[in-house]
């Protein structure tokens, strides 16, 4: 169950961190609303998480993913660069977030 609310603050982390393109800093209310609950309760999920999970393990999968996550969203929302040398490094961080899954105690 705590790798379930890790992938699930994971995801959020994702959602509150590409919003903040959309609050225009903070200035428009209802994407800061969404941003702020996504915020919440992805560290509210990351805590539960920690209960069962290392917190060097739980954190670094939680910002890996959210990283990672956030940087495709800006490729695919954002048309930000996707150039080669981009996409290798994010293979590394995927890279490192699954050793640190699967080398989890």
């Amino acid at each position: 169950m705590h790798w379930t609310f890790l992938f699930i603050a994971a995801a959020l982390e994702i959602v509150w961190a590409t919003g903040l393109k959309y609050t225009h800093g903070f200035t428009r209310l209802w994407p800061s609303v969404g941003v702020g609950s996504a915020m919440a309760a992805s560290m509210f999920l990351l805590a539960l998480a920690a209960r069962g999970l290392p917190i060097g393990t739980a954190y670094a999968v939680w910002t890996g993913i959210g990283a990672v996550g956030t940087a495709i969203a800006g490729i695919v929302l954002f048309h930000e660069s996707a150039s080669a040398l981009r996409l290798v490094c994010i293979a590394l961080i995927i890279t490192g977030v699954a050793g640190l899954k699967f080398l989890a105690k």
